[in-house]
């Protein structure tokens, strides 16, 4: 198996690659306020090979997540239709085994809250428009 990650000319002279990332803070605050498990994502879109910046990402999630008891959820964003290169999906769920990262949860593995994938998830978004427009007045956009 052949695992190709891409790493950029700026991510390679960043000084910020160690730090923190936005998610995993505001997860850290979540945990440490409502003592539950956390629910982390790594929600890539499939534009191409994994970015060293997105596996920093999942990683410092999978680590929150074994420190935590929380869950690691894969949510593919793959709604960008136009941009979707063939293979990327698998290039990212194999890249993140490679690194030791595999999720919880996610297309490749299942769980309780399938489909994984944003562009299977389209009917059940409708689902739940029509009934906020029902419900509570709600109206849509024009």
């Amino acid at each position: 198996m052949e695992v190709r990650i891409f790493l950029s000319q700026a991510a390679r002279s960043a000084p910020s690659l160690l730090a923190p990332s936005f998610a995993l803070v505001t997860a850290t605050k979540r945990h440490q306020s409502t003592q539950q498990q956390p629910r982390l994502r790594f929600a890539p879109s499939p534009t191409g090979l994994l970015h060293l910046g997105g596996l920093r990402t999942a990683l410092y999630n999978y680590l929150m997540c074994r420190k935590t008891g929380g869950t690691f959820v894969l949510r593919i964003e793959d709604t960008d239709r136009a941009r979707l290169v063939p293979g990327a999906v698998e290039n990212i769920q194999d890249s993140l085994e490679w690194m030791g990262l595999k999720p919880d949860e996610g297309p490749r593995y299942g769980g309780p809250f399938a489909p994984y994938t944003q562009s299977e998830r389209l009917d059940l978004y409708k689902e739940k428009a029509e009934q906020l427009i029902e419900v509570d007045g709600s109206g849509t956009c024009s």
